[in-house]
């Protein structure tokens, strides 16, 4: 059974290691916490039962209960494994920023890091061109290279 632990925002690492070592102390059926990247103030525990799980946790610094209902790996399968995306941006595309404080600026695409999922662009709209690194999910794709090529 997979149970939500409400914890305060920012010591959820610090949650973790309490409960890990609570939970191989006493020898608790608890089989494994997580920490979903992003999502702040909650940890996921997984354990054999309820009692076993409010043990786990029962008086521990920063945590401030456990939700009532569980929850099926299902509803949190998204948080859990990494999604494979395919990086369909290229060398020489002209995108538009939809992030950040850029967002509605256009620019060409000079270099793509598909490593740290980021972009190098250079702003179209800019007198001296200066190379911006931005987030492959801040940039969309509004023209291609090859279009141009083919008329």
């Amino acid at each position: 059974m997979i149970f939500v632990i409400k914890v305060t925002t920012n010591k959820e690492d610090k949650v973790v290691d309490m409960i890990a070592e609570r939970v191989e102390k006493k020898s608790l059926n608890t089989y494994s916490i997580l920490r979903p990247h992003g999502l702040r103030g909650f940890i996921f525990l997984e354990s054999e039962d309820k009692e076993t799980a409010e043990e786990s946790v029962y008086n521990l610094p920063y945590v401030k209960g456990i939700l009532g209902k569980t929850v099926s790996y299902e509803e949190i399968k998204n948080m859990v494994e990494p999604s494979v995306e395919k990086i369909d941006i290229k060398e020489g595309d002209v995108v538009e920023i939809i992030g950040t404080t850029l967002k509605g600026e256009k620019a060409k695409v000079l270099r793509v890091d598909k490593q740290k999922e980021e972009v190098l662009v250079s702003l179209l709209g800019a007198v001296v061109p200066l190379p911006v690194s931005i987030k492959i999910d801040n940039v969309k794709v509004i023209r291609r290279e090859e279009e141009k090529e083919e008329k």
